[in-house]
């Protein structure tokens, strides 16, 4: 499959991650399915490293999905393995094999036990995985371990993503200064239920799994979990959240403690900022959505609305020919099943408010909302009218470009 033009809505390069205490990582070209390109990655972690997750809710998880949850309540890491180019999905006692060698070779080399080697995999579904291309990598990639590898770490994971994404913020604990680095793929098979994509965020902070965990989860709901390109959910959907311990800041032992205000901000900001990446990285996506939703019943009705929205293909296909038609939108929110009244219904988009008290604004002229339609970055809001319950939602405009991709995805 030829490389895809870089989205236009990518970033202009990169973010420069400076390193973090206790982390090295490697890329190599282990031949899964491409060539000429590296396809597999290796993070080692600092012994004593924690670690948190989150995972795919799909029924048919991958095999690397279904190890990473019997590693977790260990809640220790010492190196994270991941290919791309195939997702070792409906593979069998086959993909568990391969999961398990990979782990026990991984293991070997930096001395820790299987358990702490957490295994990620994505590409095409249904077909065996090149386990013996995988373990035979291993020992090659372990000598090119460094702590500025950032962006080749990222290209490696890279599927039909069109650029390497990556974030990385600083916070302090006590007097300390830790810093959060974070890279992920996706670009289809997005949709939320849990997170939709592979996502790995490190720091130095000294934070044990428990505490890793109840950070990451919510953080996870108002970013990876907030994000649509297609509303397909991926069999292998990780996020990973490991803790070096190299900051010099005394312990913390709970979620709650007020000393952690500023990591929780720097958390949410590198996550937002990789899933709104991924939504930028659409497959064949032209447009950049942000849709608010207010005043619902509940933030959880919020979310559910502004996602119908922007799964929506009509929605999506009117967003990508700048049409302005807000009828779309209403068919959206009525269909979702949260509680919803017509006659409060409040639309607008790029500012401009469209239709409420059930019907078109008095003197509604399309046109600035039409030249706003026409952007590559498009907002919308929908206040419900009967509750305190907010979210936002990302997603991107559905094209041509996504049929292109997807019906060429494994030639």
């Amino acid at each position: 499959m030829a490389a895809a033009a870089v989205s236009p809505l990518a970033p202009e390069k990169f973010p420069a991650l400076a390193p973090i205490a206790g982390v090295r990582l490697a890329s190599y070209a282990a031949g899964v399915r491409y060539s000429g390109r590296t396809d597999l990655m290796v993070a080692e972690l600092a012994p004593g490293s924690t670690i948190a997750g989150v995972f795919t809710q799909s029924t048919m998880p991958g095999q690397p999905v279904i190890w990473c949850r019997e590693c977790l309540p260990g809640g220790s890491v010492r190196a994270i393995v991941v290919n791309s180019g195939n997702a070792n999905v409906f593979t069998g006692r086959a993909g568990r094999a391969v999961v398990e060698q990979t782990a026990a070779r991984a293991a070997r080399l930096f001395d820790c036990q299987p358990s702490e080697i957490f295994i990620s995999s994505t590409g095409v579904i249904g077909e065996p995985p090149p386990g013996d291309r995988i373990t035979a990598a291993l020992p090659h990639v372990v000598p090119l371990l460094a702590e500025d590898a950032w962006e080749a770490a990222a290209r490696a994971i890279m599927t039909t993503d069109t650029f390497p994404k990556g974030a990385t913020a600083t916070a302090t604990i006590d007097s300390a200064t830790v810093r959060l680095n974070g890279f992920a793929k996706g670009s289809g098979m997005i949709a939320p239920d849990m997170a939709t994509m592979l996502a790995y965020v490190f720091t130095d902070a000294a934070l044990p799994a428990p505490v890793l965990q109840a950070l990451l989860v919510p953080a996870n709901a108002t970013s990876f979990n907030s994000i649509t390109v297609d509303g397909d959910t991926s069999t292998s959907d990780t996020v990973l959240l490991c803790a070096t311990g190299q900051a010099k800041h005394a312990a913390i032992a709970s979620a709650a403690d007020p000393r952690l205000a500023g990591f929780r901000e720097a958390l949410d900001k590198v996550m937002v900022d990789l899933a709104t990446q991924i939504v930028r990285d659409g497959e064949g996506a032209e447009k950049f959505v942000t849709i608010d939703v207010t005043s619902a019943e509940s933030d959880g009705a919020a979310r559910r609305i502004g996602l119908a929205i922007g799964n929506s293909p009509l929605v999506k296909t009117a967003l990508a020919a700048g049409d302005a038609n807000w009828g779309r939108i209403v068919m959206a929110v009525g269909k979702c099943g949260e509680k919803a009244d017509r006659d409060r219904l409040s639309i607008a988009v790029g500012g401009v408010q469209i239709a409420a008290e059930g019907g078109p604004v008095p003197g509604y002229r399309e046109g600035p909302v039409a030249e706003h339609m026409a952007g590559r970055y498009l907002e919308i809001v929908v206040d419900i009218g009967i509750g305190n319950g907010r979210a936002r939602v990302w997603t991107c405009d559905l094209t041509h470009g996504y049929v292109d991709i997807n019906g060429s995805y494994r030639s």
